[in-house]
């Protein structure tokens, strides 16, 4: 059975991204907002105030001195403004990799964090760049404190803060209990759910100094209603939304949001491996009747990290599943 990891329940439209700071007729500053928490868009228009309209110039070299030192003061504040700084785990390919190509284009600095898929981390990486982001690999396994110390001091030594940690680092070990070995069971359950305490308590201390933070964990379904042959990742997902709802409690005071999106079936190379049969009876429990894409779960990830409509969410868990648990 292959592991359950969503569908489109919610389509969310990406806000714009930046504008080229150099365009003196309109600049459109993507800013991260210190009161609420989210993007806001600011108008920049250079010559307000300054416009001269006839078929000969009167404008005396004073004036022209003041309208470019507004020019000058525009473009430098469009390149001064901060984006928020996002870490995702396991982005190297499937969900993490799309929530990371959609924070890039959103504006985020994002952090590509990967266990072993460092070429796949890269090509993620370059394309964030490609939109005019800006990006990092980081390889470390976040079971392992020393590995997610070390990619936090990253985060904060390339752009001195942490805004974001999505949590979607995870594997599978699938067998049934009768035959899962202790070995199995504890490898998912430190990657899947130690992994998400450690990165949150180390993310959470920067946030809680600036007052200011969003965490967002991968949850699944299974986690709501088991599986059979994954007894360990049920386990695991399922303290994944015990501790999103707890951490909430816990940092609601100071203003840092913790939520949880629980996917279903999403299309993968997992996916693409199964039988005829086996994904005809899959698709049979969807009432959708169709795997969900990446690219779904990653917009209502977008929706939750960056949006202000957020602001006023935490300690929720989203099925995305299309339909599967309802």
């Amino acid at each position: 059975m292959a592991a359950v990891t969503g569908s489109n329940v919610v389509a969310l439209k990406p806000a714009a991204r930046l504008a080229d700071p150099t365009d003196r007729k309109f600049v459109q500053i993507r800013q991260w907002s210190p009161i609420s928490g989210g993007f806001g868009s600011v108008q920049a228009r250079p010559c307000i105030g300054l416009q001269f309209q006839s078929k000969r110039s009167f404008a005396s070299p004073g004036v022209k001195a003041q309208v470019a030192t507004v020019e000058q003061a525009s473009i430098e504040a469009a390149q001064n403004v901060e984006a928020p700084v996002a870490i995702v785990t396991g982005a190297s390919r499937g969900i993490g990799k799309a929530v990371a190509l959609a924070l890039g284009k959103a504006g985020c600095k994002v952090l590509v964090n990967y266990a072993r898929s460092s070429k796949e981390a890269e090509e993620v990486s370059k394309e964030i760049e490609s939109y005019g982001g800006q990006a990092v690999t980081f390889g470390g396994d976040v079971s392992k404190e020393a590995d997610v110390e070390g990619m936090i001091k990253t985060a904060v030594d390339t752009w001195g803060t942490v805004d974001i940690l999505i949590n979607n680092a995870g594997i599978t070990r699938d067998t049934l209990l009768m035959r899962m070995k202790k070995s199995q069971w504890q490898e998912v359950i430190d990657l899947n759910l130690t992994g998400v305490f450690l990165c949150t308590q180390a993310a959470a201390k920067i946030m809680m100094k600036k007052k200011k933070g969003k965490i967002i964990n991968i949850a699944s379904v299974v986690g709501l209603v088991g599986n059979i042959g994954q007894a360990n990742y049920s386990a695991a997902k399922a303290g994944v939304i015990g501790l999103t709802k707890t951490v909430a409690r816990e940092y609601a005071s100071r203003n840092i949001n913790v939520n949880a999106v629980a996917p279903g079936f999403i299309a993968s190379d997992m996916t693409a491996k199964l039988g005829e049969d086996l994904e005809k009876r899959i698709l049979e429990t969807i009432p959708l009747g169709r795997y969900g894409q990446p690219e779904e779960v990653a917009g209502l990830v977008e929706f939750l990290a960056i949006n202000p409509a957020s602001n006023y969410i935490t300690g929720q868990v989203f099925t995305i599943d299309g339909g599967m648990v309802m």
